[in-house]
């Protein structure tokens, strides 16, 4: 099968129907290129706030509220899209207010109106302060029809056990918003050091440009990869499939499931199975050579 990874400009709306019209163009593109799985880029949702004003977008609180506040219609429009063109979608990330907390949440919706969601776990200095995002579990496993797919957003990626407690799944969905260089490298070098030791398929998409309203995306760097274990079965260096830098538009490429399953059970290395034997070790021994 395809999959296709978004690196996505925020645009400003006038309109709902703006909104709807864009997702509903660059779904339908990713879907005439023949992915099955279309991935969106974290906080990428955060466009949607030009539809409460300036006043707002220029309020962290506020323009998360008001984001917050449209994402039932978006999941609903996003469950439409995926029955109308026959594709799994993992819609932009958001901002969701929950219990007076703000979360990083980023929804996977089905061709059959199926909708699952996972938070970020681990927030990045600037989402805890001065933003307030906060953390929620759990971490999730999504069982479906093309396969089992976990998400780690952005910086989780980074953090090898949170993608080791997700090791059912065959398919990791990376969606970052990285607003320098050094980011953009600190997540792809994650999401393609995670599909190695998963011994999985890792896809990585960005948010790119400047967006100057809202100081949270202010300007962003990235593209679209999708990455598999260097090892049998895929390419030499792990690349399937690479964007270039901060240009519009998906990446896609061509995965085969079986080939996951071989390089678990057949591959020239088994970091999925060996991972137990790291474990014992809490933290190493300290000593002074003189």
């Amino acid at each position: 099968m395809k999959i296709a990874a978004a690196a996505y400009p925020l645009d400003w709306f006038s309109s709902w129907r703006e909104y709807e019209e864009k997702l509903t163009r660059w779904v339908r593109d990713g879907a005439e290129q023949g992915a099955a799985l279309l991935v969106f880029p974290e906080y990428g949702a955060m466009e949607l706030v030009s539809l409460a004003g300036e006043e707002t977008a220029a309020d962290l609180v506020r323009a998360a509220q008001a984001v917050s506040d449209l994402m039932d219609d978006v999941n609903s429009l996003h469950r439409e899209l995926a029955a109308r063109f026959g594709v799994h979608i993992l819609g932009a990330s958001a901002p969701v207010v929950t219990e007076g907390r703000i979360v990083n949440r980023a929804h996977l919706h089905t061709p059959n109106g199926q909708t699952g969601h996972q938070d970020k776990q681990i927030m990045t200095l600037w989402e805890r302060d001065p933003w307030g995002v906060q953390g929620q579990g759990p971490l999730r496993v999504f069982d479906t029809a093309i396969g089992r797919i976990a998400i780690n957003i952005c910086y989780d990626s980074e953090f090898p056990l949170l993608a080791r407690a997700q090791r059912q799944a065959d398919i990791l969905l990376v969606p970052s918003c990285t607003d320098a260089a050094e980011g953009y490298w600190r997540v792809r070098i994650g999401a393609q050091a995670r599909a190695m030791e998963n011994q999985c398929v890792a896809v990585m998409s960005s948010v790119i440009g400047p967006f100057p309203q809202v100081e949270a995306v202010d300007i962003s760097t990235g593209c679209g990869g999708i990455y598999g274990p260097p090892d049998c079965g895929f390419p030499a260096d792990g690349v399937i499939a690479q964007g270039a830098l901060d240009r519009p538009g998906w990446t896609v490429g061509a995965v085969d499931p079986a080939a996951i399953s071989a390089v678990r059970s057949g591959g020239n290395v088994r970091h999925r199975s060996h991972w137990e034997e790291g474990l014992p070790h809490d933290i190493a021994e300290l000593c002074t050579l003189k």
